[in-house]
């Protein structure tokens, strides 16, 4: 009887510490803006990275990864001449796999402001 409670509270103390780490609180992109602003209208930006070599098991050199949001915030900010910050942000992920990895691209939309 104590063998199968270990082994339940065992599985059960697993399933939570995989699933635990699968989650992160939110993520500030941009400073809050100030209380008064000028809205230039929407736009939006993209950025792409790699997780490569080999096949999809063996995806473990990253290229371009880390900075993809902030690329794709500085692509939407570039599109509005004179903006500063972007407001009423979305952010979209994708992905896809070729050859010898894959590709995850970052999509950022939101109002640019100044």
């Amino acid at each position: 009887m104590f063998s199968k409670n270990m082994a339940i509270f065992g599985s059960l103390g697993a399933t939570l510490l995989v699933l635990g780490g699968c989650a992160s609180g939110p993520v500030m992109v941009a400073p809050k803006p100030a209380a008064a602003y000028q809205s230039l209208g929407r736009v939006e930006g993209s950025g792409c990275g790699t997780m490569g070599v080999i096949s999809t098991a063996y995806n473990f050199i990253p290229m371009g990864l880390n900075g993809r949001v902030q690329s794709a915030y500085d692509d939407a900010l570039a599109k509005a001449p004179g903006a500063t910050a972007l407001i009423n942000t979305t952010i979209q992920e994708d992905w896809f796999w070729w050859v010898v990895g894959t590709t995850r691209c970052v999509k950022i939309s939101g109002e640019a402001i100044k």
